[in-house]
């Protein structure tokens, strides 16, 4: 979510480095030469040099295409330029979304090749102002959506894609709603015109986007809201608004759906893909909606996973126009990455969500916060669905006892491993004597056959022998 320059220039901190006014005073000053020449170093021209040489910020960065372990923390040298109209921010909390998930794995196409700094959402303070900007100062609180380049304690970005915090919201709340909010306020108020009295199916109700789009829903009067999850969720998302809960592991959410509402649904938002969105365009009563916003099916493994990808691109959804018309349907699809010039519209969205938020109808659940060196369990957390809420990562620095807490969990996986390895081996070993056995015990019938025949011969030349 943003322009071409600013992410740029976040990922080539280490090159832009400011030039400063000192470094030029002693070519501006002829007079100021013979004392030069003297022996006399102009005093301030060594004074900022420094502090831009040794200004230096943690950042998240996706090595390479994979596992959890392709993002790495690093260290980036050198302060980021600041251009017209942009303004640097101190980032206290990153969002964690779905998007990263995929991004990791090579699967979304807003993300630019690695090494590239993931993140598209994070809230904090603005340590400075560029040119042209007026409607942010340094300490304002703000949150920040981005196309990227939000997992680091220091980001520059357009001044409007930048919110006020409002009074009373934490730091943690700012960096779970922008992302998740404005998804589900577009889909079922923009796309989906929701209306009173209508029914609405959301999938992952535990989820960020799932969460946001039920207490939406609620703010309509006596919308019906029908949500899957794991039953260990249920009450959870019950308590937030869900109608009608559905464990979506032991049971066809189509037959329960149709049971409690035979004619079918006002709206259904898809974040699945696939052979999902057939189901979910089927369900739809006539005027129906159906928002697809997303491939989640693709996602199976800390890997791409490639028999994931071709089976959900097999079950790709199409209709012809003229089904459309006929079903009285409509099919509408949801990309918030692809809005970034769309900020006049996203703020519009934004301040609505703002005011609901002041009037406490709509609020973000933290389902956990992880520090930046803890990424990898960030990411499995919601990969495999065990997160009821916004997972988050917080830029302050892990206590020493944690990280050696941390540092052991490490030790014990690579332990892990490596007795998981020496097992595979063992079993291995194992096959390989165990096939040697079953050869021998192959082998033993012939070795008898062959002395019984040895015994037959010997009888034969015997009787041979005695006939002569």
């Amino acid at each position: 979510m943003s322009g071409e320059d600013a992410p740029a220039q976040q990922q080539n901190a280490v090159d832009q480095k400011q030039e400063t006014k000192p470094a030029e005073e002693p070519k501006a000053e002829p007079p100021k030469t013979e004392s030069a020449e003297a022996g006399a170093t102009p005093a301030a021209a060594p004074e900022k040099a420094p502090e831009e040489e040794t200004f230096t910020y943690r950042a998240l960065v996706l090595t390479g295409y994979g596992g959890y372990d392709k993002v790495k923390l690093q260290v980036k040298k050198g302060k980021p330029a600041l251009k017209a109209g942009e303004v640097q921010v101190r980032v206290k909390v990153c969002g964690l979304n779905f998007a990263d998930l995929m991004a990791r794995q090579g699967l979304y196409d807003r993300l630019p090749s690695p090494p590239v700094t993931p993140g598209m959402e994070c809230s904090g303070v603005v340590e400075a102002v560029g040119e042209e900007v007026t409607d942010r100062k340094v300490g304002d609180k703000v949150m920040v959506l981005n196309r990227f380049g939000l997992w680091q304690e220091v980001a520059v970005v357009p001044a409007s894609h930048t919110f006020l915090i409002p009074e009373g919201m934490s730091f943690e709340e700012a960096a779970a709603l922008p992302v998740n909010y404005i998804t589900a306020y577009l889909m079922l108020f923009d796309f989906g015109n929701l209306r009173p009295n209508q029914s609405v199916l959301i999938h992952s109700a535990a989820g960020g986007v799932g969460i946001a789009a039920t207490q939406l829903c609620k703010t309509v009067k006596d919308v019906t809201v029908f949500g899957t999850a794991s039953a260990s969720k249920h009450e959870a998302i019950s308590q937030g608004g869900v109608t009608h809960t559905i464990d979506y592991r032991t049971k066809d959410y189509v037959e329960e759906v149709r049971k409690i509402s035979p004619k079918g649904l006002d709206i259904v938002l898809d974040p699945l893909g696939g052979s999902d969105t057939h189901k979910a365009y089927n369900l739809l009563k006539p005027m129906g909606k159906l928002i697809t916003y997303g491939t989640a099916n693709m996602l199976a493994g800390q890997r791409k996973n490639l028999i994931a990808v071709a089976k959900n691109w097999y079950h790709q959804f199409s209709i012809h126009t003229l089904s459309l018309i006929q079903g009285n349907k409509s099919v509408c699809g949801f990309h918030l990455g692809y809005l970034d010039g769309e900020m006049e519209l996203i703020t519009q969205a934004m301040n609505t969500i703002l005011d609901l938020y002041k009037q406490g109808k709509v609020k973000p659940r933290i389902d956990s916060t992880w520090h930046l060196e803890q990424v990898g369990d960030a990411m499995r957390k919601m990969q495999e669905r065990n997160n009821v809420g916004k997972v988050i990562l917080t830029t302050e620095p892990m206590p020493e006892e944690e990280k050696k807490e941390e540092a052991k969990k490490e030790d014990k996986k690579e332990d892990k491993k490596k007795d998981d390895k020496k097992k595979d081996d063992k079993k291995k070993d194992d096959g390989k004597k165990e096939e040697k056995k079953e050869e021998k015990k192959k082998e033993e019938p012939k070795k008898e056959e062959k002395k019984e025949e040895k015994k037959e011969e010997e009888k034969k030349e015997e009787v041979k022998k005695e006939e002569k």
